[in-house]
């Protein structure tokens, strides 16, 4: 048992790693080409910001189509076009909301829709390679879902898929709010570092 064990934390710590990675390297290179992305994408995103019911539907939209579009990456629309704290804050905690209520929504999804033939084609496409990882590592991969680049709604939908039980889903997946605040910290700070 305590071997099995070990497995699964070394699962949630690998992951966690190349989550850690992927946002170091994310990161950086926003810190690298943040003048030019001002330069010349300024009024872009200043207008993207301004529409939001676009921002917030398409975030919602990637959220919900296994991630398509990194949380980062609208964390940045307000670093970028000089949000004040207050408003990164609000539009950080919309983000969260979002990300969570979508993950809820792939549950639901996996669970209700798992017989559709639509669904049995997304599922071969994209959900069948961490089925053998759900079976193996249960609560673990939806953790490491909600607090690493691996698709959160893709895990949800199989949780939801496999009838995993739905009060310890919820519980698992409130880690996606930590998640969104440490990242939400580091996006927000790290830049005004190396300025």
């Amino acid at each position: 048992m305590q071997e099995n064990e070990e497995t699964k934390s070394g699962f949630l710590f690998k992951n966690l790693v190349r989550g850690l990675l992927g946002f170091a390297i994310f990161i950086t290179a926003f810190i690298f080409f943040e003048d030019y992305i001002e330069q010349h994408f300024q009024s872009h995103i200043q207008d993207f910001r301004a529409n939001g019911p676009l921002l917030y539907g398409i975030f919602t939209l990637s959220e919900i189509v296994f991630g398509i579009l990194p949380p980062e990456l609208f964390m940045l629309v307000w670093v970028t076009s000089k949000a004040t704290l207050a408003e990164y804050t609000l539009n950080l905690a919309n983000l969260t909301l979002i990300s969570y209520g979508a993950g809820i929504l792939g549950y639901f999804i996996g669970k209700f829709f798992s017989k559709a033939p639509i669904y049995k084609h997304m599922s071969e496409r994209y959900l069948d390679q961490y089925k053998d990882q759900l079976k193996r590592f249960g609560g673990y991969l939806v953790l490491v879902g909600a607090i690493t680049p691996l698709p959160f709604s893709a895990t949800c939908m199989l949780a939801g898929s496999v009838n995993y039980p739905f009060r310890t889903f919820l519980l698992i997946s409130v880690a996606r709010v930590m998640r969104f605040a440490v990242y939400g910290w580091m996006v927000w700070s790290f830049p005004n570092w190396f300025s």
